[in-house]
């Protein structure tokens, strides 16, 4: 989110919340916005003399216009209490613990129990023996895989013919507890692939602060190492309920370890145990797989942990996830559509008007269930009840024109110190990045890339390019890239009249002014 100014549909989500009572970082956190962002549009909304709730004549253009108008023990030793190692574990997935506190309360109820060293080397070879996924560091509430299995489910659809079709299966699973989730959904599509997230958060109860995705293409746009793309109407699911999505990195199988032994184990013990029923339809199968997860979950004790995944959920996790919305999510999938010459927009194979003015004009068009919603540049410009693909008209009569209504491993700070060996231009970009992002780890793989471009460019048109890249607004990875192969780092960019470029995040540049 560009930082000063939000689009209007936030602008209204920004008053509406704070209406309602809710404080600046967490208005900033529904909306995807950094807190001085948020602080500076109440200032112009009150300065502008607007109150909550707006007038129904104030469009987003006429609000746009008041808004901005103006704008250890020895070898030898003799053993001591062993601590229980399975708990000091668990205990580690907590936030804010460490082996220096866990250590701590140990010694005090064992006071000749193992020196420090001591204790962290014997816990170090204990967790030595656990599975791979097991000893990668979850912290509690944060982190929910997905994906599916490799294999499905037959269903027999016809009882008289024998006719069957192949159930996919949806995985879930919590980083910090492995509680598992798993859903059948007939394709892995949009709407299925959102439907098997809604069914998780529902089963565990609340919103892990990040989901983890493959790259697959449902999910992601355009994959990158540094800066993926998520498809909007995945963005838009996770916005509703308060989390975001952190795609695995291309080429890095750790990314998604956890998931991939939660597939694992469902292919193994969900189908394998299935193995020999049938089932008649899709409700059939899910409770099934509802009956296979709860023995799974709440009966079968992890090993070496020795609880179940259910008891390490409600110990673990449960406290730190967050509440699930009041309002259910409703699906809506985005297209981008162009306007035809009698100003309809075709949706699937049915025609539905906008404005005539809008003929020609590139438009959004988000979909549910029930209605059709077509936006200009983020303003809702029509909505109509959803029909079928028919090749018929939906035609508003106020839409036509009067002559035709007669007719029908990294951290941050590490991230931010490379940015400053490089430059200020450099630090100033990644900071911006780092501060727009609803969750940081989102900006922090477009920031490592960026720093990267200096290895094959070097620091100095690295610099060159920062400095472009904020005159005009770009904060991605891409753009920084496609300015330094383009070699537009060595166009001779404007300058104050000392000749001293500055370089600093309230600095809007030449682009804001056009």
């Amino acid at each position: 989110m560009p930082m000063g100014r939000l689009a209007m549909r936030h602008v209204r989500d920004v008053m509406r919340l704070r209406a309602a009572g809710l404080s600046i970082r967490e208005i900033g956190r529904r909306v995807g916005a950094v807190p001085s962002t948020v602080r500076l549009t109440i200032r112009r909304f009150e300065a502008a003399g607007l109150s909550w709730p707006l007038a129904d004549d104030i469009t987003d253009a006429v609000l746009e216009e008041r808004l901005f108008a103006g704008a250890g023990t020895k070898p030898g030793q003799r053993r001591r209490a062993e601590p229980d190692w399975a708990a000091i574990h668990r205990e580690l997935k907590r936030k804010h613990v460490t082996l220096s506190i866990l250590w701590e309360e140990y010694i005090a109820s064992e006071p000749d129990g193992y020196r420090y060293s001591r204790f962290c080397d014997l816990y170090r070879a204990w967790e030595s023996r656990l599975s791979v996924t097991m000893r990668q560091s979850h912290a509690a509430g944060d982190k929910l895989f997905v994906d599916y299995a490799g294999d499905g489910i037959a269903v027999v659809i016809d009882r008289l013919t024998g006719e069957r079709r192949t159930a996919q299966i949806f995985v879930a699973v919590l980083g910090a507890s492995n509680l598992t989730y798993a859903q059948a959904t007939w394709t892995q599509g949009l709407a299925d692939w959102i439907s098997g997230h809604v069914g998780a958060f529902e089963a565990i109860g609340g919103v892990p602060a990040l989901v983890v995705p493959d790259n697959a293409k449902t999910a992601v746009i355009k994959a990158c190492f540094y800066d993926p793309q998520i498809n909007r109407s995945y963005a838009e699911m996770a916005a509703h309920y308060g989390t975001a999505i952190l795609p695995a990195r291309p080429r890095r199988p750790r990314d998604k370890a956890k998931v991939e032994q939660a597939v694992l184990v469902i292919e193994r013990w969900l189908i394998g145990g299935l193995r020999h029923r049938i089932f008649h339809s899709l409700a059939e199968l899910n409770a099934a797989i509802g009956e296979m997860l709860r023995r799974l979950n709440d009966e079968r004790p992890i090993r070496r942990l020795g609880v179940t995944r259910r008891q390490l959920f409600n110990e673990i996790d449960r406290p730190a996830l967050k509440a699930l919305p009041e309002t259910p999510y409703v699906f809506a999938e985005w297209r981008i559509r162009r306007v035809s010459i009698d100003y309809h927009v075709d949706v699937g194979d049915h025609y539905y008007s906008v404005p005539h003015r809008f003929v020609r004009a590139e438009v959004e068009v988000r979909l549910t269930a029930r209605t059709v919603e077509i936006f200009h540049k983020g303003e809702r410009i029509a909505a109509h009840q959803r029909m079928s693909g028919n090749h018929k008209h939906t035609t508003v009569p106020e839409h036509m024109a009067s002559s035709h209504r007669r007719y029908a491993g990294w951290t941050i700070e590490r991230i931010r110190q490379d940015a400053a060996a490089i430059g200020p231009a450099t630090t100033a970009l990644c900071n911006l990045i780092l501060d727009e992002r609803p969750h940081p780890e989102q900006g922090f793989r477009a920031c490592l890339g960026i720093i990267r471009l200096a290895r094959s460019y070097g620091a100095d048109r690295l610099e060159a390019a920062a400095t472009r890249a904020i005159d005009i607004g770009a904060r991605t990875y891409g753009s920084v890239k496609s300015i330094l192969a383009n070699n537009l780092d060595r166009r001779p960019a404007q300058r104050p009249a000392d000749g001293i470029a500055i370089v600093h995040a309230n600095i809007r540049g030449p682009r804001y002014y056009n």
